[in-house]
């Protein structure tokens, strides 16, 4: 497990390295001159040139990666270009609103999704089975932001039941910060609850066919113990694959959420940056979501001995 657990550190080190020079080259190589927006459109040309100069974007491109890859190894991820504030202080001002949608999104959706493809395999064929079908179609189907706005119209707009949009944090209370978050938990969610649950469901049918639970049944195990204690531990690797999955590819579903329910969090900063060039913004919080993003897998990895002791390394 330590050399495995080694390796795995050298690799994520790696691939951190080759996304670090991806998104450096992807911006720079990009249309446009950042200098030439900050400066406006009354901007000369000296103007122009004295704002490149400030920036660094007259040096070459290996050059400007060391002093960029140094700034970040050393925990400075820059200054805004728009704002002049600390880019690690911006993201930080906004990882409230990202965290709480993001857990309450995966608290909902793995709670939901496993129920569901446990009882439909359960009953494989039956009416739940059959209505986790049509339900996965719809959740691969609708877009989020299609589901969003139907929420708002229905639920907060004809309904009055919910408030539209809006962030309260959790220190203002728990039940402000919860009521806000049930909107754009349920949109974002759908999606998730669809793969979990299809995914669940086949791997607790391939499990339930094997013959220790056709021996276990005919001993007298009970359903709860059959599903529970022998079947979902034995169909949860495919399971956990998809939940860190799911809760890893969260960035993307989060930005167009928070624009549709106007959540002040890291997607919105996301959007705002891209809109405005603002590299350092942009190269943060696609930096932290990758690393984020690797370590989740290499948690992953490490959690299937937990679930499975066959599995070695």
């Amino acid at each position: 497990m330590a050399a495995y657990i080694l390796r795995r550190i050298v690799s994520t080190i790696a691939v951190m390295a080759m996304v670090g020079i991806f998104v450096f080259l992807l911006l720079r190589l990009s249309p446009g001159d950042p200098a030439a927006i900050i400066a406006g459109d009354a901007a000369t040309p000296q103007m122009i040139a004295a704002i490149r100069e400030k920036l660094g974007l007259n040096e070459l491109l290996p050059v400007q990666f060391v002093h960029w890859a140094v700034s970040i190894l050393s925990g400075d991820f820059g200054t805004s270009i728009f704002t002049g504030g600390p880019v690690l202080q911006l993201i930080s001002q906004r990882l409230g609103p990202t965290i709480s949608l993001a857990a309450l999104t995966m608290v909902f959706s793995v709670t939901v999704g496993v129920s569901f493809g446990i009882f439909a395999a359960w009953r494989a064929g039956g009416f739940l089975d059959r209505f986790l079908s049509a339900f996965t179609a719809a959740g691969f189907s609708v877009p989020i932001f299609v589901i969003g706005y139907f929420l708002i119209y229905y639920s907060a707009i004809s309904m009055h039941w919910l408030p539209v949009q809006g962030y309260a944090p959790i220190d203002e209370g728990l039940a402000p910060w919860f009521v806000r978050l049930i909107l754009p938990t349920m949109a974002l969610s759908l999606f998730y609850i669809a793969f979990i649950a299809r995914i669940t469901r086949a791997s607790m049918i391939e499990v339930l066919s094997e013959d220790y639970m056709r021996t276990a049944a005919a001993k007298g195990a009970s359903a709860y113990a059959m599903l529970f204690h022998h079947a979902l531990k034995n169909a949860g690797v495919p399971i956990l694959t998809v939940i860190g999955l799911s809760f890893a590819s969260l960035i993307g579903g989060v930005v167009i959420t928070e624009t549709v329910f106007n959540l002040p969090g890291i997607g919105r900063l996301t959007v705002d940056a891209i809109n405005n060039r603002d590299y350092p913004i942009i190269q943060g919080v696609l930096i932290l979501a990758s690393g984020v993003y690797v370590l989740i897998n290499l948690a992953v990895d490490l959690a299937y001995t937990l679930i499975d002791p066959r599995i070695r390394y």
